[in-house]
């Protein structure tokens, strides 16, 4: 239980209460949703099949954005890692996915009566864990359509009883909707560490939802999102970084915020983030100044900025093929392996001969991404390649989908990097890490 002095009485009325935190900061888990311990893991699929599954998805959602933008914002609809959430008062444990691309907080909802949104039918709630949340907790409270709350979460309106309800559609066709609402969210640290609990935190309750999960936890930069609502309450900042491991690994990744946050790993740099060319602030745009290859350095004509968004939700890097295509042709000088027909050229256009990754690295050449502001990432053969496992290894930088759509910096690329976002200095920072051992301890089950 929180104990607070009743000291500076009328700081404490108008400070949410925060309990069980220090300011060190604090990690949790992320599942990737193709994880034995995630409850979408298919045990039929073998390594190759997951991975096949994984970048089916991932083209699945990089569809073309709404054009009239109506009253739903248009994100990212791939999703990857789940993280767990403890909701209400008594607490309800929910796993929920997220998304860097998103600023709405939203879970599957029911009040006992009325009808939950279901719950994925590829998907069963693991032990001590709920698909849906029960409206019963005494810490439940609805939000008024006139209040900065409803006005702070984009594509809101009022319902007939003067609520606030949401509408959010995703690209590939997932769908959310529900009432805005409010209620007490608790944290669990790494194992062994103590929980933070946030009071009054807006989040979608969906009473309908076309999508593949329980809930999403949005950690853009939108007013909404987890991260600004978490910073509104505590002295964490505004600032959360992650470490993914790669995409066959059973081991968990790790989402860290406030002081953990803080990437200080050997060879960290930092780049600017730039407006996003599609207006949607939710996304984390930085820009790519220069590739380089060996001894090749790729830039775009008249020293022309190419920006990308920095998302965990894709698997894939797209490029438009005014750069693609001239690392394509600077790979193909340097790889000094058979070229291979790709086995499957609906995902994968440009494949070699090898006998996995420790294979390519040792022909692999020096890549750097460049980034603004002179921010110099060196990228391994496991940012640029994806092990298909069948003495093959495919190129995971595909061409962006459609016309007009924003280029895209995947999960694959991160992989083993430490990414931290400080959305008051409005950077980012990589650095390369061992994100095998990120998270401090064996991970709960959750089959």
């Amino acid at each position: 239980m929180c104990r607070a002095l009743l000291l500076l009485g009328l700081f404490l009325i108008l400070t949410p209460l925060v309990c069980g935190y220090t300011d060190g900061g604090f990690s949790v888990e992320l599942i990737h949703r193709d994880s034995p311990r995630s409850p979408f893991h298919d045990p039929s699929l073998t390594p190759h099949g997951r991975v096949l599954a994984a970048v089916r998805r991932s083209y699945a959602g990089s569809g073309s954005p709404d054009p009239d933008g109506a009253v739903s914002e248009v994100i990212s609809g791939t999703f990857q890692f789940f993280m767990y959430v403890n909701v209400g008062t008594p607490r309800t444990r929910m796993l929920a996915l997220v998304d860097t691309g998103s600023d709405l907080v939203w879970l599957r909802c029911t009040n006992g009566s009325a009808s939950p949104a279901p719950p994925p039918p590829a998907a069963a709630a693991a032990g001590g864990t709920s698909s849906v949340f029960d409206l019963s907790s005494s810490t439940y409270g609805l939000v008024g359509c006139q209040s900065d709350s409803c006005h702070s979460v984009h594509g809101t309106s009022c319902d007939a009883t003067s609520l606030c309800q949401y509408s959010y559609s995703y690209v590939g066709g997932s769908s959310s909707s529900g009432l805005v609402s409010t209620e007490t969210f608790t944290f669990d640290d790494a194992p062994g560490g103590p929980q933070l609990q946030v009071p009054r935190v807006n989040f979608g309750c969906a009473t309908t939802a076309n999508f593949p999960g329980y809930g999403i936890v949005g950690l853009s930069d939108g007013k909404s999102s987890l991260i600004n609502q978490m910073s509104a309450a505590t002295s964490l900042g505004r600032r959360f970084s992650y470490c993914l491991v790669p995409y066959l690994s059973d081991a968990s990744s790790a989402l860290n915020f406030g002081s953990r946050a803080t990437v200080t790993e050997p060879g960290a740099v930092t780049t600017p983030m730039v407006h996003s060319p599609v207006h949607m602030e939710a996304f984390y745009t930085v820009e790519i100044v220069a590739l380089r290859v060996g001894n090749s350095i790729i830039k775009l004509p008249n020293s022309k900025r190419f920006p990308v968004i920095v998302d965990s939700g894709s698997l894939l890097t797209s490029l438009d093929g005014e750069l693609l295509d001239p690392i394509v042709e600077a790979l193909a000088r340097s790889i000094k392996l058979p070229r291979k027909q790709s086995p499957h050229p609906e995902l994968f256009s440009v494949c070699y001969e090898a006998d996995g990754m420790k294979a390519l690295e040792k022909v692999f050449p020096d890549v750097t991404l460049e980034l603004g502001g002179g921010a110099l990432v060196k990228l391994k053969a496991e940012n640029v390649f994806m092990d298909l496992l069948l003495q093959t290894v495919c190129l995971a930088i595909v061409p962006v989908k459609y016309e007009g759509s924003v280029p895209t910096i995947g999960s694959v690329m991160q992989h083993n990097m430490h990414v931290g976002y400080d959305l008051d200095k409005r950077t980012i920072t990589f650095a390369p890490a061992d994100c095998a051992t990120s998270f401090p301890s064996p991970p709960a089950s959750v089959v």
